[in-house]
């Protein structure tokens, strides 16, 4: 048995995301067969529980959209070219001895993930991106505010999310990382259906005030330590 969170859009200010867990049978081994029927589980579950449909947002996904809004394959425009959301993550990550190494901008995902450096720099203590620093509280902001910038010229085309119920990433364990472009999606609906999408993008304080109150409330508020990004 394994447990996975399903986040669904609530679209209120003070809480725009809510995370529900679901147990099911967790299919072993790492070949895409078995990852689609861990989807296919965890949906399942989800919808015996009212949840229907639900998107999963990872390179795993059957739908053409969860595979391109995947951290993996969704791309931010920068002054610096264009990059994937992984890419510009991992690169701005700032350590106690080192980063941020922005080398890994023009890397590929992949790549730029398993970058020994992240793993011998020690502990994360912030992000800076393009010279822009960023703490680590609330914990998802940076991750958050990269997702919904590159995302953001698209909201006609996005607001197609509407239709589902709650977005999953197959890949994100709660017990082992923090950011989750499933939660981010949901995160997006509820920021489109409030109409607060530009308004919280026009500066990084406004979005840090924007999305605070739902951060403080969701159960990673309460870890210790900011992990690696999600698996694909």
């Amino acid at each position: 048995m394994a447990s996975r969170p399903i986040f669904l859009a609530l679209a209120e200010a003070d809480h725009l995301v809510s995370e529900r867990s679901f147990e099911f049978h967790w299919s072993s081994g790492f070949s895409a067969t078995q990852k689609k029927k861990n989807i296919l589980a965890l949906h399942e579950i989800a919808r015996l529980e009212g949840i229907y449909p639900v998107l999963e947002v990872s390179t795993k996904s059957e739908e053409k959209i969860g595979q391109r809004l995947s951290a993996f394959n969704l791309k931010i425009k920068t002054a610096q070219g264009e990059m994937t959301i992984e890419s510009a993550f991992q690169g701005s990550k700032v350590f106690s001895g080192g980063g941020p190494y922005t080398d890994l901008y023009g890397v590929d995902s992949r790549s730029a993930k398993k970058d020994e450096r992240l793993k011998t720099s020690g502990h994360l203590i912030g992000f800076d991106f393009m010279g822009q620093r960023w703490p680590l509280e609330p914990k998802t902001a940076f991750y958050d505010w990269l997702y919904l910038t590159a995302l953001s010229p698209h909201k006609e085309f996005l607001r197609i999310l509407y239709r589902y119920e709650g977005f999953s990433d197959i890949e994100f364990n709660p017990e082992r990382s923090i950011n989750c472009q499933a939660r981010t999606c949901a995160l997006l609906v509820s920021l489109l259906k409030l109409d607060a999408l530009d308004d919280a993008l026009t500066s990084q304080q406004h979005f840090i005030s924007v999305i605070e109150r739902d951060s403080y409330k969701q159960p990673h508020s309460n870890r210790p330590v900011q992990r690696p990004l999600i698996d694909d």
